[in-house]
């Protein structure tokens, strides 16, 4: 059931982003399976008005289309309202605004999100609620100082009830991430923080889902999971390809990439 709402979710990224001629399309698939793993089987969150739900922040705000898909197939955003995303007067665009149910956050700003992760963490713990706090960050997003300010935070205050989640792609707009700023050793960076580090596939459906349980082994530390993924994950041309951070899709285009991910099993 995951694998076909991860399908679903890659459906209305290509849909929507080739009606409203934008791109980003590349780092939304990227996180598609993430985002499914997240939604189907961790997040617990009855309605986004909850006080009580989990809350799940995308700093990475620039994959904000994955996030409507998302959001659209829970049934907290209107059908009618997806299909105005990057439209006039939309409340959908490029990235994410805070007024759409689901979203807990404006971001597109990076390295703005998991400070705002750690102080709902910290929050959820002073009101002894049980809630869990997840942040998706970019790679890149980790070259931010403003991360790892927060790292330290979270570390100090021991927030085990924060789980950060980095879509390690490799690449970002200007080129790839070891070539603009290298980041390895990524997870010994997180641990050296203070962090309890996993790294997993991030399109391996499974091993997603294990890790973003609680870890007994963090002994209450923060959990951050780098997910090592493919940008454009789920269609060939796109793939790997840093083009495919912004560039929009011909009709051809979409017409192929499409078709590779309805046939895919």
């Amino acid at each position: 059931m995951t694998h076909t709402v991860a399908k679903q979710i890659r459906r209305i990224i290509l849909r929507q982003s080739r009606r409203a001629n934008v791109g980003h399309i590349g780092s939304a698939l990227s996180v598609a399976d993430i985002l499914a793993v997240l939604y189907h089987d961790i997040l617990r969150i009855p309605s986004p008005r909850d006080p009580e739900r989990d809350r799940f922040v995308l700093s990475k705000g620039h994959s904000a289309l994955a996030l409507y898909a998302v959001l659209s197939l829970k049934g907290w955003l209107d059908e009618r309202e997806l299909s105005t995303f990057c439209g006039e007067g939309s409340r959908l665009s490029v990235h994410p605004e805070y007024g759409v149910p689901g979203v807990e956050l404006a971001t597109g700003s990076l390295g703005q999100g998991l400070s705002f992760g750690a102080g709902a963490a910290l929050a959820a713990r002073m009101q002894n609620s049980n809630r869990r706090v997840f942040v998706l960050l970019s790679d890149a997003e980790c070259d931010e100082g403003s991360v790892w300010e927060a790292a330290l935070f979270a570390a100090h205050h021991r927030l085990s009830n924060l789980v950060a989640v980095v879509d390690r792609n490799g690449q970002q707009a200007l080129g790839r991430t070891e070539e603009v700023l290298a980041l390895e050793p990524l997870a010994a960076k997180w641990q050296s923080f203070g962090w309890h580090a996993q790294e997993v596939d991030g399109h391996d459906l499974e091993a997603l889902r294990r890790s973003l349980q609680p870890a007994p082994q963090a002994n209450g530390q923060p959990q951050v999971i780098i997910a090592r993924t493919t940008l454009g994950k789920g269609v060939s041309y796109m793939q790997s390809q840093i083009k495919w951070h912004y560039w929009p899709m011909s009709e051809a285009e979409y017409n192929q990439a499409i078709a590779e991910v309805e046939a895919a099993p």
